[in-house]
């Protein structure tokens, strides 16, 4: 039965990785508005910040991992974890390459590095409770596998498909559409080729230590291994310490020589269990006992250090190119002031700044599914801790006014779901006309795109000198959609644009205007 385990664990890594990159690599849009609350319901991190905001049933898929790993260990980290099982696919893919040069891929027991993972938790946990989640979403292996196929992948998979919708249409056949690019961020493609190339060097130098070192989410659950009802340990009666069990443990956490394993490190591959010639390894119920167990050298461990961490952790958990269609303006004169935006904006359901920036783990996953682009990846707009945190970025789309995508799938309610009804009456900021950089005031040419394109028409167009219209707002019932934004051809600065609310607020529904039809009836009818 133990042998098994092996072929139980990759075939359900394989299935929740196949799934968690479909939300992100979909360019229908269909699968991940579909999918991503069943999907990545047991993703440790998003769960736990959703169960913070909402504390509801639906969101303890964090609780279910947790007691999962007081049951019998690290399972999470080998069999849902997107950043983990890619990991495993690089260890497999130099196996393979070693076995084509005849050579065997070997790994050794390293003493753990309980200094460096354990201090990056407490950091993590210290500035999550103090209300920032830098530390969080740029260590979050789930996020760092979201931005990793945003930034690095779906760009890919979208000119492929592209192209293929171009050789298509050569021959008269338009059964592939053609996808829009998201805009290319430098910073977000840097960042996540720099995450991807720490995580594939690591893990193919070291296997999983990235996992046992640097990962918040896998120091967590590695101290909760040490209290597991279910172990892996060494079987002393069969046991032959022949070593086998070492050389393919990616974690490097098996001591054949003093017949030990460190469980804390262990993340649950059973790759022991497959090679193990004698079945020299068993799962063995382990009562509280081991807690006061003496250990070697090699694994002891300051009980101070347990305690505030244990305390410190637990306190944590319980806390609270689409456009539109529109007229081609001949700009031949460059405007002189530049738009200052005092806040970024935020997407609709996020409440505000302070709310969207406490639970949002940057993950992308709305930046990816988003139709228009809107959705960007931030720089420094937030502050130095709030970078890769989405923001609206008018310049690159606009947000539709009949979408609410990203209030789906969000995992972490950073984004609260919003109806569409709701959606139409949130004021996400106020447009603000700057006349003296409008193509009628500077140019004299009538424009108007930006009261075209306004779905609340809180943009109109009044008159203005040599029979000229120009545009006027009604901040009451604007929405801050962006919509006038985008649409504003003028250069080098936009003469319209959307001034954040920190707080979102309730816009005035438009004023539908009602046109009396006068029917003629003193004639009868033709028939």
């Amino acid at each position: 039965m133990l042998s098994r385990l092996k072929k139980i664990r990759v075939v359900t890594s394989i299935i929740f990785l196949i799934f968690t990159s479909i939300l992100f690599l979909d360019i229908t849009g269909v699968w991940t508005r579909s999918l991503s609350e069943k999907v990545l319901f047991l993703q440790f991190v998003p769960s736990l910040l959703e169960f913070i905001n909402i504390t509801s049933v639906a969101a303890i898929g964090f609780v279910i991992i947790i007691l999962a790993t007081l049951f019998s260990g690290r399972i999470y980290c080998s069999t849902v974890c997107p950043l983990g099982i890619l990991q495993d696919i690089v260890i497999y893919s130099k196996r393979k390459i070693l076995k084509r040069e005849k050579k065997r891929l070997r790994f050794n027991f390293q003493p753990a590095f309980n200094w460096v993972r354990y201090s990056i938790l407490t950091v993590t946990a210290v500035t999550f409770l103090f209300g920032n989640l830098f530390l969080l979403y740029s260590l979050d292996p789930y996020s760092n596998y979201g931005r990793i196929l945003t930034h690095l992948i779906k760009p890919i998979i979208i000119g492929t498909n592209n192209i293929i919708s171009n050789v298509l249409e050569m021959f008269d056949n338009y059964s592939v559409s053609p996808s829009t690019f998201n805009n290319i961020d430098v910073f977000a493609i840097v960042f996540a080729f720099t995450v991807l190339f720490i995580v594939v060097l690591f893990s193919y130098k070291n296997g999983r230590f990235f996992c046992n070192s640097l990962c918040p989410v896998g120091a967590f659950l590695g101290f909760l291994s040490k209290f597991s009802l279910f172990r892996i340990v060494v079987n002393k009666s069969t046991c032959i310490s022949c070593g086998v069990c070492e050389t393919v443990c990616k974690s490097e956490c098996i001591d054949t020589k003093n017949e030990y394993i460190d469980f804390t490190r262990c993340v649950s591959c059973f790759n022991c269990f497959d090679v193990c010639p004698t079945h020299g390894l068993k799962y063995e119920f382990q009562p509280v006992k081991l807690l006061g167990e003496k250990r070697t050298a090699i694994n002891e461990t300051d009980h101070e250090r347990r305690s505030f961490l244990i305390n410190l952790v637990s306190y944590s958990l319980t806390l609270t190119g689409i456009s539109y269609a529109q007229k081609k303006i001949e700009v031949y004169k460059k405007n002189k002031i530049p738009v200052i935006r005092p806040n970024p904006i935020t997407p609709p359901g996020s409440v505000g700044i302070d709310y969207f920036t406490d639970s949002c783990t940057a993950c992308q996953l709305c930046i990816s599914a988003c139709p228009t682009h809107v959705l960007q990846p931030s720089f420094l707009e937030y502050g130095f801790l709030g970078m890769m945190v989405p923001m609206m970025d008018n310049k690159i789309g606009f947000c539709d006014y009949e979408c609410t995508i990203c209030s789906e799938v969000c995992p972490t309610n950073a984004i609260q779901p919003i109806d569409t009804e709701k959606k139409k009456l949130t004021q996400l900021g106020k447009a603000k006309f700057i006349k003296d950089n409008c193509v009628v005031q500077i140019q004299g040419t009538a424009c108007g795109a930006c009261s075209e394109h306004c779905p609340t028409k809180a943009v109109a167009m009044v008159p203005y000198k040599n029979n000229l219209k120009i545009p006027e707002v009604n901040e009451k019932i604007c929405i801050g959609c962006g919509a006038c934004e985008f649409a504003c051809p003028t250069i080098p600065y936009k003469a319209i644009y959307v001034e954040s609310n920190v707080v979102h607020l309730k816009a005035e529904p438009p004023k539908e205007e009602k046109i009396e039809e006068k029917v003629d009836f003193s004639e009868d009818f033709p028939f």
